[in-house]
């Protein structure tokens, strides 16, 4: 399985399917490139009653005609059976057989009817088999719209969902595993937790060169990426283009997004809502506030080579041409510090819970008005208040002042009355002495660099205060 990489709880989830003595109907969906199909192609490798067959953009009835040849490739009598989805998946229910469907949604465009033809064909036979039907899909909105969704023909029936996740900071290492900790949270910061875009880089390679030969060269194969997904998943793409350029530029609220990507703020929600449906933009609020009450919500782009893409590729195309090999060193180098800072603060809410000795029921970012802080976990103990610095300088006993004066702005409702805030500062480049000496003679004061954040993602927390 190389290149395959901590998938072991869905495949462990998928094999108590296939090996189970009831029918059972799985639905798989997640962003592109996530390796929904290298999951469902793995977990089929080695069994010799699994049809796989993967849909195209095609008339229906070529679809139908290519899983005949998946099926019967399989199982040599299904020739004679009726060129007919129900009557196919009958008879493959007759063989307790493992039937996969890649890119269900392909499908449905050419044949609408498809999702209650299989409701019927499920409920009437399916059922009372020990068939696995595995249907895998890309499109989140079809996905949802016509499989998962209460109104649609299958609701119900799925007995396993897999809503595939982007790998962690700690699993996406097993790609550049000699990187420094300050490299692998950079590479992750450019390329996230995609298999598809870390399995372009060479580990025996920089980062600057990694990131020069596949995002900014014309030949490179991220150089068009984010462009190519986003026209297949939307209509008019060059608004949305303009919105996500905005956000990688650390624009936020509607306001400032709007402004800087010229448009009406109130034409605005549609284009996130749409953005936040497909999972490349989410919506975050003070980690204090209710989800559906609060107003304060802000904006970011989900996907790390997104953000990237946008900030350093997207418009200066010309520019990346004219600077050849020396482009990432002119353009992203000066700039790569703050591009990395607000994923840091992701990774590091990512990690407290493994670095700090309290029950945290909630971790995020809190602000109010001129106070922010980036980290906040809220407890039944007290508040666990962060600061995250990915910066040059090391950081100073000021940094912790500034945290505790913030922290002591934050109203949460749930707070005990006699609690005591713990205070962590994040640091790529260490602390000053006077800073060491205050967290030395405190017990609600820890110090962690890049590599405790990565250990803690990792599992393996070697922190100390």
């Amino acid at each position: 399985m190389e290149g395959f990489v901590d998938r072991s709880d869905e495949l462990d989830q998928l094999t108590g399917c296939y090996d189970g003595d009831t029918a059972d109907f799985v639905v798989i969906y997640g962003r592109r490139r996530l390796g929904k199909s290298e999951l469902v192609r793995q977990s089929v490798a080695d069994r010799d009653n699994a049809v796989y067959y993967q849909a195209v953009e095609s008339t229906g009835q070529n679809q139908l005609e290519q899983f005949v040849d998946a099926a019967t490739a399989q199982f040599p009598s299904l020739q004679n059976v009726r060129r007919d989805w129900e009557a196919l998946l009958e008879a493959l229910g007759n063989e307790d057989a493992i039937v996969v469907i890649d890119e269900f949604p392909f499908l449905i465009e050419e044949d609408e009817s498809l999702p209650s033809r299989i409701q019927r064909v499920w409920d009437q036979k399916l059922q009372d088999t020990e068939m696995t039907l595995v249907l895998v899909g890309s499109s989140i909105s079809v996905m949802e719209d016509k499989v998962l969704s209460g109104s649609a023909p299958l609701y119900g029936r799925r007995t396993a969902t897999i809503d595939l996740q982007p790998l962690t900071a700690g699993d996406a290492r097993d790609f550049y595993p000699a990187y420094d900790p300050e490299t692998a949270i950079t590479a992750w910061a450019i390329y996230g937790g995609t298999p598809h875009y870390l399995q372009t880089i060479d580990p025996k390679r920089s980062l600057s060169e990694n990131v020069q030969t596949s995002i900014l060269s014309e030949r490179g194969l991220l150089y068009s990426e984010p462009e190519f997904l986003l026209r297949m998943e939307l209509q008019q793409p060059n608004t949305y283009f303009s919105i996500l350029r905005a956000l990688a530029h650390g624009r936020r609220t509607p306001n400032e997004i709007a402004g800087m990507a010229g448009m009406e703020s109130q034409s605005l929600s549609s284009y996130l809502q749409k953005l936040r449906r497909i999972r490349l933009v989410e919506r975050h609020i003070p980690v204090t506030e209710s989800p559906t009450a609060s107003k304060h919500g802000r904006y970011r782009i989900a996907a790390p080579l997104f953000r990237f893409w946008f900030r350093f590729v997207y418009g200066n195309q010309d520019q990346l041409r004219l600077l050849g090999e020396d482009a990432y060193e002119e353009i992203v180098a000066p700039e790569i510090a703050d591009h990395v800072s607000p994923l840091f603060e992701r990774l590091c809410q990512r990690a407290l819970p493994q670095l700090v000795d309290r029950r945290l029921t909630d971790i995020g970012q809190w602000w109010f008005k001129q106070h922010e802080l980036d980290v906040l976990g809220l407890s039944p103990d007290g508040l666990v208040a962060g600061e995250c610095k990915f910066t040059a300088e090391p950081v100073s006993e000021g940094i912790l002042s500034d945290l505790e004066r913030t922290t002591a702005e934050v109203r949460w409702s749930e707070e005990p009355t006699d609690s005591k805030p713990l205070y962590a500062l994040f640091s790529r480049s260490g602390y000053t002495e006077d800073l060491k000496r205050v967290a030395d003679h405190r017990d609600d004061v820890w110090l962690y660099d890049l590599a405790d954040v990565l250990s803690a993602l990792d599992g393996r927390s070697t922190a100390n205060n």
